[in-house]
């Protein structure tokens, strides 16, 4: 059966990624969603994001209880940049024996896909699921690339990583914005204050 990955910064990981991720795998009959935490995204400061290892920990306690949900730390052993492209080609080389690969995205993603490193090569190696965004419309997509992805009839939902971690920078409860026990391990860790 085919398999289905998710790449992302996860700073943190909340319950829009998760209802996604279960919506695709439903959707696309995948055997299992795998989360990609990005280690060095090309488009962020390493000062502007948690350590990779904490944002790993907190996937790993946001899908322990669902064993279709993988993570992957397949981008912490890359020393440089991690550019999509040669994620899907290595992700290839390893899960060659299980059809095509499906690369979810969010609408936000799709609208400049193009300034990604190799963007044609990409929409090659894999199919891109995108979901939708709340005021990014899937129309705001160059046409080439809007061709040749699957675009998710779901709610958008108005959950954001920079909404959590500004929300615990003011003292507000995420509550219900992420899982119970990433909620615990943020405290814990003293992440975002």
């Amino acid at each position: 059966m085919p398999v289905g990955f998710m790449g992302g910064t996860f700073d943190p990981i909340h319950v829009a990624h998760l209802i996604i991720a279960e919506h695709v795998l439903d959707r696309l009959d995948l055997s299992r969603v795998v989360f990609l935490p990005s280690a060095r995204p090309p488009h962020k400061r390493d000062d502007e994001i948690a350590a990779l290892s904490h944002r790993l920990e907190m996937v790993r306690l946001a899908i322990e209880d669902n064993p279709r949900f993988q993570v992957s730390d397949l981008e912490a052993r890359r020393p440089d940049r991690s550019y999509t492209i040669d994620t899907i080609r290595r992700l290839r080389s390893e899960h060659a024996d299980e059809g095509e690969l499906h690369f979810i995205i969010g609408a936000d993603s799709l609208a400049q896909f193009l300034t990604w490193k190799d963007p044609l090569d990409l929409l090659s190696e894999c199919r891109f699921v995108v979901a939708p965004r709340p005021g990014v419309s899937f129309a705001d997509a160059d046409p080439r690339v809007l061709d040749r992805v699957i675009l998710l009839d779901m709610p958008a939902f108005e959950i954001s990583s920079s909404d959590v971690r500004e929300r615990l920078r003011q003292g507000r409860s995420i509550r219900y914005l992420v899982p119970d026990e990433v909620r615990a391990y943020i405290g814990e860790k003293n992440l975002y204050s």
